[in-house]
């Protein structure tokens, strides 16, 4: 599973970052960055939880 982030969707609440802190990091304005590589199985439901946590759903896994 991967984790893409639409930069120009993404608002900057940083829910995402709440939910799945182990997977989702912010720039220094709070936005979400881009997340490199395949997602640990041991935290693929974290991922969901973060991509459920967007308002914006700028985040999807795949």
């Amino acid at each position: 599973m991967k984790i893409t982030v639409d930069t120009t969707a993404c608002s900057g609440h940083a829910r995402c970052a709440a939910a799945a802190p182990e997977l989702f990091r912010l720039d220094d304005d709070g936005y979400a960055l881009v997340i490199e590589g395949e997602v640990p199985k041991d935290l693929e439901e974290a991922a969901r939880d973060g991509e459920r946590a967007c308002p914006e759903r700028a985040i999807t896994l795949h």
